[in-house]
């Protein structure tokens, strides 16, 4: 069982437009020993371009500072203490066999450069999780970029019985996290979703020719808000961020490096 964080952790941290965290406000850190530096696993968030400015930035820095965290403490895996971001077309995506981005739904078109990184990163074993996108409009204009990098491959839906949602956690439904406002607007009635074309969510997966999954779309869900927002109520934390989003996150993680 978790301990939920701390008055000082729930509080918004510091990052600069680059991406660069100046403030972790409370979140442990710890070292990495000297033999594993080259070794760990980095939480690398993707920067792109959206129609409303600063879309990749969503729950930035604290789900990854979070999220890190909690992965150092619940699981065996060596974890740097610090995230960074980075772009499709930077070369350095090779270095990190994980990425992360959130609210695609508002993406503006990639450009040839991107779609060519992305496309090397996953064909090179690479693994992108995308997070935090509801209903048919946002999964469209998602949609129409994923295509331009894998014209040729179509997203598939993932039954419950596949390892992704038993790989640690045996998870016995498909997670909805709704973001926090959500969740507390719907307690009385059980709505976990945003908006009405957005009520099941959907975990669908790109994959190579050896069926590993390259790409994972996580639509009409928000694991990112679950691990953001978990100091701010304990109610939430306990019914989102450790039922749900920080199982799914680590089942996510845990998989992206096994494969």
């Amino acid at each position: 069982m978790m301990t939920r964080t701390s008055e000082g952790q729930r509080r918004r941290r510091g990052a600069l437009d680059d991406g660069t965290i100046i403030d972790r406000q409370g979140v442990p850190e710890w070292n990495i020993e000297a033999n594993f530096e080259g070794d760990v696993f980095t939480f690398a968030r993707v920067r792109y371009q959206s129609y409303r400015w600063g879309k990749w930035r969503t729950d930035f820095p604290d789900s990854d500072l979070n999220f890190s965290f909690r992965l150092q403490q619940l699981t065996s895996i060596k974890v740097n203490p610090n995230p960074i971001t980075l772009t499709f077309d930077d070369p350095r995506i090779f270095e990190y066999p994980f990425l992360y981005m959130i609210e695609p739904g508002d993406i503006m078109p990639l450009s040839p450069a991107e779609i060519e990184g992305l496309r090397r990163y996953c064909f090179n074993g690479g693994f992108l999780m995308v997070d935090d996108f509801w209903g048919e409009r946002e999964y469209d204009q998602f949609y129409r970029e994923i295509k331009r990098v894998f014209p040729d491959r179509e997203p598939e839906e993932l039954p419950l019985s596949h390892e992704i949602f038993q790989c640690v956690y045996q998870l016995k439904e498909k997670p909805q996290v709704p973001s926090i406002n959500q969740a507390w607007g719907g307690r009385g009635s059980g709505i976990t979703w945003e908006r009405w074309d957005a009520r099941d969510p959907h975990y669908l997966a790109v994959k190579d020719d050896d069926q590993r999954i390259m790409v994972l779309i996580c639509h009409n869900t928000d694991l990112g808000d679950g691990w953001e927002r978990e100091g701010v109520d304990e109610w939430y934390f306990h019914e989102f961020s450790e039922k749900l989003a920080y199982p799914m996150g680590i089942n996510i993680v845990t998989y992206a490096m096994t494969h």
